[in-house]
């Protein structure tokens, strides 16, 4: 006897049956929106998280911005680190030659921020931007505290300290306000 030959199998094409890949979907989990409102195309994505939840809406001149703290934080730290004692005496219009390894470690401490303030201008990633804007609010705030203390503590009130300490305050404002803007979650429409 002669054995007969099998048909063709015949495959289902799941890709194209549409019934067929909801229902896997939906065991899957995935094609639905989840908690925070974001729909997710595969399980892979919805375990590792999806890189459009991490791209920003950035405030008009952000990067503008980070890049002008950059500048004049890099700026300062090697006027600080190469001629300490000019930097010192246009800030207070006083001469002193003891303060010249303060204001080096102070040249130190504002050369890192700005390499924080580079990293910041780089990045793609919302916290980071947020941590480079809230570290800048900080230095600013901190150093306008103490720079006021010190100005009562001398009594003298030069035009370099008073320029000095309403750029602060005006950078500080400007930090924040980006701060502020950066941290609002957008509207859904």
């Amino acid at each position: 006897m002669a054995a007969k030959p099998h048909p063709p199998l015949m495959k289902k094409h799941s890709q194209t049956d549409l019934v067929s890949r909801l229902k896997t979907r939906k065991i899957l989990g995935v094609g639905g929106e989840d908690d925070d409102g974001e729909v997710h195309r595969s399980k892979i994505s919805q375990m590792l998280g999806n890189e459009i939840k991490f791209a920003v809406r950035e405030p008009l001149g952000l990067r503008g911005w980070i890049l002008i703290s950059a500048v004049m934080f890099t700026v300062m730290a090697l006027m600080a680190l190469v001629f300490p004692n000019q930097l010192y005496e246009t800030v207070f219009e006083d001469q002193l030659s003891t303060t010249r390894v303060s204001v080096r470690l102070y040249g130190g401490a504002l050369l890192s921020i700005s390499l924080i303030m580079w990293n910041g201008l780089y990045t793609a990633e919302k916290v980071i931007i947020q941590w480079t804007l809230l570290t800048e609010a900080c230095y600013y705030g901190v150093q306008f505290l103490v720079m006021s203390i010190i100005l009562v503590e001398i009594g003298s009130l030069s035009n370099g300290a008073v320029l000095l300490l309403l750029s602060q305050v005006l950078f500080l404002i400007i930090t924040l306000t980006y701060y502020y803007h950066l941290g609002r979650r957008p509207k859904k429409i």
